[in-house]
């Protein structure tokens, strides 16, 4: 696959829905007859499946694919649904492993060229230009974000600065050094360098960073996490949305308000969390994702378990008088907005009390307050009822008032707890705030 220029991947955005439509049908078939018959893994999937296909209504009498279907069998070392034998792939990566057992997954040249063109849309909504230097606060590993992201902004122009294998405080001196305007890492390691910057007496805010580019994390799209991060380093705050086995599919907007799934590279589908069909605009549903260019490690109708909102109607009308080759503006889009962000995970809601609570919200509430510096929230399940109950790090030791907050806003009683300074774990990849153990029996002590 070829590298866009701006102009064209301004071009793309700007197609209306049935000329987009057009566009992904085009891919999609190509797609196919790459990878049919010798994808053994959507060869039985799409097993009866008339090619090319008319339409992409077709797509929704199609199977999905679920992450646990893609893991190896016994034996077999990488992901399942690879297209070629190993030698034909020159990179490899793995998931977190954040919700079970890591996937290995390996890239052809091709489709690495593909993956690092979906964050190109990224860096055009961060106004990256070839005099930016980029500080990357990662480790090395196999993390496919770092990777591609360094790619890309190499492919940029850019000069890149990787911050693996140094301190906390030892980025925040390189970051300091190379004069970086730019900031690639999660929001909880955003605000960890801040909380580490503070003790140590440093003001970020006198640092050049301009823009911090953020993921792994729905905080980003956050109100609360957003403005206390942009406080903390006096820039602005870009959300970014991907996955290992799907790719770079999701650019936030600048001013918060959401992400839009880039669409030129991707189909999005949206269904309701019921699963009885697709959801309309503006309804809480799962993402439903196809890649249309990664034909070695193709994922088709791909469950990304994410919680959003779409809406197809809401293009950048605001930016519209801007010049289409100018860096200075967000390019207009007419891809689906998802307002919010990614709003949680599906697997993650609780009811509590008949009321349909997710993480992000808690997190929403939580960070309105400064003085908390770190919280973890905990779920159980007594007697089929969802139960949560939240710690945090608080300089003023007054739980109480952020147990009011959470049951003026969210309408619940949840219990609040106070811990002395540092006592709560301390992230630089994604935060695990969230610890469910909705499936553990509860001890005689946890039940009364």
């Amino acid at each position: 696959m070829e590298s866009h220029s701006l102009q064209q991947r301004r071009q793309l955005q700007s197609l209306d829905r049935g000329a987009l439509e057009a566009h992904q049908l085009e891919q999609l078939n190509a797609m196919l007859a790459e990878i049919l018959p010798q994808n053994a893994f959507y060869a039985k999937q799409l097993a009866g499946v008339r090619r090319p296909i008319a339409a992409l209504a077709e797509l929704a009498d199609w199977p999905f694919t679920l992450k646990d279907e893609l893991l190896p069998a016994a034996g077999q070392r990488f992901a399942a649904n690879l297209t070629y034998p190993p030698e034909r792939y020159c990179r490899l990566h793995q998931t977190s492993g954040t919700r079970g057992r890591p996937l290995v997954v390996l890239d052809t040249a091709a489709d690495w060229r593909w993956f690092c063109e979906g964050w190109q849309y990224v860096l055009d909504s961060a106004d990256v230009q070839t005099s930016d230097v980029a500080f990357m606060a990662f480790s090395f590993g196999p993390f496919i974000a770092f990777w591609s992201a360094h790619a890309a902004l190499v492919d940029r122009g850019c000069l890149v600065v990787p911050g693996g294998g140094l301190s906390t405080l030892g980025r925040i001196d390189l970051l300091q050094v190379s004069r970086a305007t730019l900031l690639f890492c999660t929001p909880t390691y955003a605000l960890h360098l801040a909380e580490v910057a503070a003790q140590n007496q440093i003001d970020l805010r006198q640092t050049a960073i301009r823009c911090l580019l953020l993921a792994g994390e729905p905080g980003a799209s956050i109100p609360s996490v957003r403005a206390q991060i942009e406080h903390a380093w006096d820039a602005q705050v870009l959300d970014h949305s991907g996955a290992t086995e799907v790719g770079p599919w999701g650019v936030g907007q600048r001013d918060g308000s959401g992400i839009r799934v880039t669409e030129s590279q991707f189909i999005a589908e949206f269904i309701k969390l019921d699963g009885s069909g697709p959801a309309a605009d503006g309804e809480l549903s799962e993402l439903v994702l196809t890649n249309l260019g990664r034909h070695g490690c193709p994922v088709i109708r791909y469950k990304t378990g994410d919680l959003v909102r779409p809406n197809h109607g809401l293009a950048n009308d605001s930016l519209a008088t801007q010049p289409a080759s100018a860096h200075s503006a967000q390019p207009d889009s007419n891809f689906v907005m998802l307002t919010g962000g990614v709003l949680g995970r599906v697997d993650d809601m609780l009811i509590i009390r008949g009321v349909n609570v997710f993480p992000s919200a808690i997190e929403q509430v939580i960070r309105d307050f400064a003085e908390v510096s770190e919280f973890r929230m905990t779920a159980t399940r007594q007697q089929s009822m969802d139960q949560l109950s939240v710690e945090i790090e608080d300089a003023l030791d007054r739980p109480q008032r952020v147990a009011d907050a959470l049951r003026t806003r969210l309408g619940l009683r949840i219990e609040v707890r106070s811990l002395p300074a540092g006592s709560l774990p301390r992230f630089e990849g994604k935060g695990q705030r969230f610890v469910d153990n909705r499936g553990q029996e509860l001890s005689g002590m946890e039940k009364s």
